[in-house]
């Protein structure tokens, strides 16, 4: 003998919103971690301190490093004169408005990071910067 069950016989269904929304809540978050993550792509120096620094980093800009003895980094890979000048021409002739940021090491001598800057204005970049960590953080 067959027992009917009171409750109707009914086909099993998937319930697809609640993993719709999982899927937007996944895509806000990588997009939301995305936007804070950057590479850091050159060489590793004790930057001095500045009281009102602010963050302005651009990820078509160049980043130069200057260590203590004078020689000139670009993202780890140490390079001359004349070669940075081919690099910077190069970068110009695709980026017209391209920002270069100079770091350089807390003990590297003033008159050293004056003639990268001054060597990077006569190549003809215009917006020229010098990275420091922000005061706060020490």
């Amino acid at each position: 003998m067959k027992i009917v069950s009171p409750i109707g016989h009914r086909r099993p269904r998937l319930e697809i919103i609640p993993l719709i929304d999982i899927m937007f809540f996944l895509l806000a978050s990588f997009m939301m971690v995305s936007l804070t993550m950057h590479k850091n792509r050159n060489m590793p120096v004790n930057l001095e301190g500045a009281a009102h620094a602010k963050s302005d980093f651009k990820p078509d800009a160049l980043t130069l490093s200057v260590d203590r003895e004078g020689k000139v980094f670009i993202e780890h890979n140490a390079v001359t004169l004349p070669e940075l000048r081919e690099t910077l021409l190069a970068r110009l002739k695709t980026n017209s408005g391209m920002t270069v940021y100079i770091a350089g090491d807390r003990e590297t001598p003033h008159g050293k990071m004056i003639n990268v800057l001054d060597f990077v204005r006569g190549a003809g970049v215009q917006k020229v910067a010098f990275t420091v960590k922000n005061g706060a953080s020490q």
